[in-house]
């Protein structure tokens, strides 16, 4: 796929998400064996082995302890409301049933690499994406590819919100219809939103909403430390602000609250990104990883 050769800020698509990068391509392709997502049978029905299902019980349960002060109250409701096995992976449909009536979004099944079409067309239709893989224990506290866990735990919850449902479906008519270059500055937006989000005015009153956070254990402890810049969302300079998924985030942005989304939604999106294209991006903050 040719937005595999994007550079270092740019991005690639990677199973659920469309978000990566060149070094982090490097990463995966010459240290560890790529994942590959599960087929269901006849019925609709994807069979884990055993050690699939301890992991992620090993992650449901790691994480139990650590989101109840952390994640927003948005995103607990919603993980009450999918009422997630704790012992084995749950089946799509079982997930279906809970964000169509609350929102009227479904999953998707997917390989573990999907195009940029088909990631926006999925989103502009209601159906968030999920590879069915589950990371390997030495990924547990942080893995640069979207796997079942971070697609599940980490996103839909918070898809049986209103502003959180509209958002990811508004970004998919708009990736869509932008062009390759404009993808690109979208993207960043996705990334400091519904990957790694954070909400609240204050250091005091801020808790996470994204969830390349929340699926990371790692990252979920990290990310309200006083170690990472946070700075208030401004639409433009996210735009501007080059990434990195193959470590943890050293900048975060934060919106007010969820409902901030739908002031998002309701901007000039693109012409905000016309105007970030016509900017250019910020110095990186990160060193800059070569072959």
């Amino acid at each position: 796929m040719e937005s595999r050769q994007e550079r270092t800020t740019h991005i690639k698509p990677v199973s659920g998400n469309l978000l990566s990068t060149e070094a982090s391509t490097h990463h995966l392709t010459q240290e560890k064996q790529p994942y590959v997502s599960r087929q269901p049978d006849n019925h609709g029905h994807i069979h884990y082995s055993d050690d699939e299902n301890a992991m992620w019980q090993a992650l449901l349960e790691r994480q139990a302890k650590q989101i109840p002060n952390r994640a927003s109250l948005a995103y607990l409701k919603g993980l009450e409301k999918l009422k997630l096995p704790a012992t084995h992976i749950p089946q799509l449909q079982d997930i279906d049933d809970i964000l169509q009536a609350s929102t009227g979004w479904q999953t998707a099944a997917v390989p573990a690499l999907i195009s940029f079409g088909k990631f926006f067309t999925l989103l502009a239709d209601k159906r968030f994406p999920v590879a069915t893989f589950i990371r390997r224990f030495d990924d547990m506290d942080y893995i640069e590819e979207p796997d079942i866990f971070h697609e599940i735990v980490g996103h839909c919850p918070l898809l049986t919100h209103p502003a959180f449902a509209t958002f990811n479906e508004t970004y998919g008519k708009l990736g869509l219809n932008a062009t390759k270059q404009e993808r690109l500055y979208l993207a960043r937006l996705y990334w400091f939103t519904i990957e790694f989000g954070l909400m609240g005015a204050t250091k005091e009153t801020r808790k996470i909403y994204g969830g390349g956070i929340l699926s990371s254990p790692s990252e979920t402890i990290y990310a309200l430390s006083d170690e990472p810049d946070c700075r208030a969302f401004d639409l433009i300079d996210v735009l501007r602000t080059p990434y990195r998924i193959d470590q943890i985030q050293p900048i975060y942005y934060a919106i007010d609250d969820l409902d901030t989304l739908f002031d998002i939604v309701n901007s000039d999106i693109m012409g905000a990104v016309k105007k970030a294209m016509s900017l250019g991006l910020f110095e990186p903050t990160y060193a800059i990883k070569t072959a």
